[in-house]
């Protein structure tokens, strides 16, 4: 008998075959089966004989199969038909084109179905039901978790699925595995945490968020397994500041011995810092202070000055001696990045370099002041004299390997990691507990607010209209932004950037010069069409949501986005941040063609505010946390069960995490989970 660590790919049989589709639900190893919780229940749990039943019940019927057959009724379409009778009457069951039926039940069987009860021609009929076939030795009648009726008869657990792998067999392997495997859990948490907080085993937990009884008991085992997933996620976070902290001494900058340099560093810009930019930058300078190495998350919307702030901290890090890296996570980022720096420090005496896959500048020489690149930077190959600072665009958080590669590198560096992605503090918090929090919440002053509509589809074409008056009267540019690249089967209604692309060229804008931009383009093709896009070749640029992050176009005034109703308002803010990159009225077009009033009503929220974090905010009361994102981001491990909008719940795991911290070894399978997470928190690389 495997155990619950063995890796799926290593059994024989189906397991091997359904390998691949299994990884896409985050299932590995036969433990990760016990993982993939419920996405909710079928209740079964009415049984009744059939001389009981009444027509649009939903019940559970048990008896012996009299006859089943298939009926064609046309080419291609069959029905299954059968006849189940349990002494007290008979049954007729439909099922459709599932012909392997006839060979999967047999007259003489006795079978438990659970579905619901209907009329038809004056007799009940069950159709489409869910089933089990009895063993004969099994009692029916037998009731409750460990009755062995896993598909009927009970409150049926419906999993999350893939193509291929269906809720139903998922729910047979974690059955098998809860009856072979579930003594080889042991619990990780202090039975002292467990009586504070009215936990339940783990054990228990586990077996009844698959097979509860009740829904109580459901939702005594959600709290028990969403306290885990709370209290890890902070434990875990504060492990990693504490390691951070306590290895080798970080680089201490003398903040005073420079303060006029760069009090006329600031004064000489051509704006003048926000409030926030101020907050920010005195934050940072405080850190650089200390001993402790900096570990450090900057968050601020499109345009806030996140980079401005990046390029002080840079320019004191030079004024004592050290040399900084700024990395990001794409070309198109770090061509816009090397640019901004390179403008703001070279007429210093700084000298700022590049490394990207097509531009290698002189990196590896260790001859200059700044490295702006991709993660390539932290390459062997690449040599530094005296690293002091590193800072990351848009990667939130690096791996275990990573860190340490880049407290290698420059012996502990202070790092600061920035983000466009608006996250809710609550999210922050618990999430990214191991950084220190810098907030940008106000924009330059001047900056126009930009416009934005919900465009119903009966508006489209006068949107289109308004789109050519922008086009000829201001010489504005826009983008289109569809969700998918190409048209799915399973998502008709949604647009697809290449028909789109086609449909508009030819139809929409014949008189005007378009282009497109996805992510299955090469990275030189992908650049080529930005490059002419910024060079006003194009007037329209159509697009997947590749050019959410960083993408620097000075004359874009609109944007449409199609089927709007599928981005998180937090991904919609991001696509918004396009445009208004000049002084110039901006617009944001919401294309959709929902006619539902919740949805309408969360698009137009983005009428409403300018604001992030708001948005993020109710992204997450509305959505939930892996809609924040938009799509989810590599490396991110989002939560299966626990709930981020759950406040009461994050303080009180936040509480016991910080009350552990200090004495964690004490608890060595609690230090072994801890362990376990933070080695699997890999960078996207």
């Amino acid at each position: 008998m495997p155990s619950l660590s063995t890796n799926v790919r290593s059994l024989s049989g189906i397991y091997k075959r359904y390998a691949t589709p299994l990884e896409k639900l985050g299932i590995v190893k036969l433990e990760d089966f016990l993982y993939h919780f419920p996405s909710r229940y079928d209740d079964y749990s009415l049984i009744s004989k059939i001389s009981n039943i009444q027509s649009g019940e939903i019940v559970t019927v048990r008896g012996t199969v009299v006859e089943i057959k298939n009926q064609y009724t046309r080419k291609f379409f069959t029905l299954q038909k059968a006849r189940v009778e349990d002494g007290s009457g008979t049954l007729d069951v439909v099922w459709f084109n599932q012909p392997y039926l006839t060979r999967a039940i047999a007259p003489g069987d006795f079978i438990s179905m659970s579905g619901k009860v209907e009329e038809r021609m004056g007799k009940l009929t069950m159709q489409v039901p869910d089933y089990e076939i009895v063993p004969q030795q099994r009692d029916p009648a037998v009731g409750g978790r460990n009755n062995n009726f896993i598909h009927t008869g009970r409150l049926v657990p419906v999993y999350p699925e893939t193509r291929g792998v269906s809720s139903k067999w998922i729910r047979r392997q974690v059955y098998k595995l809860l009856n072979e495997n579930l003594n080889e859990l042991s619990d990780f948490l202090p039975p002292e945490i467990l009586k504070r907080n009215e936990l339940q085993d783990l054990k228990l937990a586990i077996s009844e968020i698959h097979f509860p009884d009740t829904l109580d008991e459901a939702l005594n085992s959600r709290k028990r397994l969403s306290f885990d997933e709370l209290f890890l996620t902070q434990a875990s976070a504060n492990l990693r500041r504490r390691e951070w902290q306590k290895t080798l001494a970080g680089h201490v900058f003398d903040v005073d011995k420079y303060k006029k340099e760069t009090e006329k560093f600031i004064k000489n810009l051509p704006f003048e810092l926000t409030n926030a930019q101020k907050r920010a930058v005195g934050e940072i300078f405080s850190d650089f202070s200390s001993s402790k190495p900096m570990n450090r998350l900057l968050e601020g919307d499109v345009g806030s000055g996140k980079t401005v702030v990046a390029a002080i901290a840079i320019y004191l890090a030079y004024l004592n001696g050290f040399q900084s890296i700024f990395m990001a996570p794409t070309e198109i980022l770090v061509q816009q990045h090397f640019r901004t720096i390179s403008d703001l420090l070279s007429p210093l005496g700084i000298r700022v370099d590049i490394l990207t896959s097509s531009n290698k500048g002189k990196a590896g020489s260790g001859n200059v002041d700044v490295l702006v690149g991709t993660h390539s930077v932290l390459s062997d190959k690449i040599k530094f004299e005296k690293l002091g600072l590193i800072i990351i665009d848009e990667q939130q958080r690096f791996g275990v390997e990573q860190r340490a590669i880049m407290r290698k590198k420059g012996k502990n560096p202070h790092v600061l990691t920035m983000t466009a992605t608006p996250i809710p503090r609550t999210i922050a918090l618990t999430m990214y507990g191991d950084l220190d929090l810098s907030i940008l919440d106000e924009m330059p002053k001047g900056r126009k607010t930009i416009k934005t509509w919900l465009v119903p589809s009966a508006k489209r074409t006068s949107g289109y209209e308004w789109i050519k008056k922008q086009i000829k009267k201001n010489g504005s540019q826009v983008f289109i932004i569809c969700p998918f690249i190409e048209e799915s089967e399973s998502l008709t209604t949604v647009k697809a950037a290449t028909k789109e692309f086609e449909d508009l060229k030819k139809n929409v804008f014949k008189d005007y010069k378009l282009a497109i931009l996805h992510g299955k383009l090469k990275s030189k093709e992908k650049e080529e069409t930005l490059k002419d896009f910024k060079n006003k070749k194009y007037d329209i640029l159509v697009a997947t949501p590749v050019v959410e992050v960083g993408i620097d176009i000075p004359n874009a005034d609109v944007i449409i986005i199609e089927a709007a109703e599928r981005f998180g308002l937090s991904q919609l803010h991001q696509l918004r941040g396009r445009v208004g990159r000049n002084d110039r009225q901006a617009y944001c077009l919401l294309f959709t063609e929902s006619i539902n009033g919740n949805t309408k009503q969360r698009l137009m929220a983005m009428e409403q505010t300018n604001i992030g974090a708001e948005l993020a905010e109710m992204d997450l009361k509305l959505r939930g946390p892996g809609e924040i994102y938009g799509t989810a981001q590599h490396g991110r491990r989002f939560l299966k069960i626990a709930d981020f909008s759950d406040f009461s719940l994050i303080k009180q795991t936040k509480t016991e995490a910080e009350k552990i911290i200090e004495k964690l070894e004490e608890y060595p399978a609690l230090f072994k989970k801890i362990e376990e997470i933070n080695t699997k928190e890999v960078s996207p690389d």
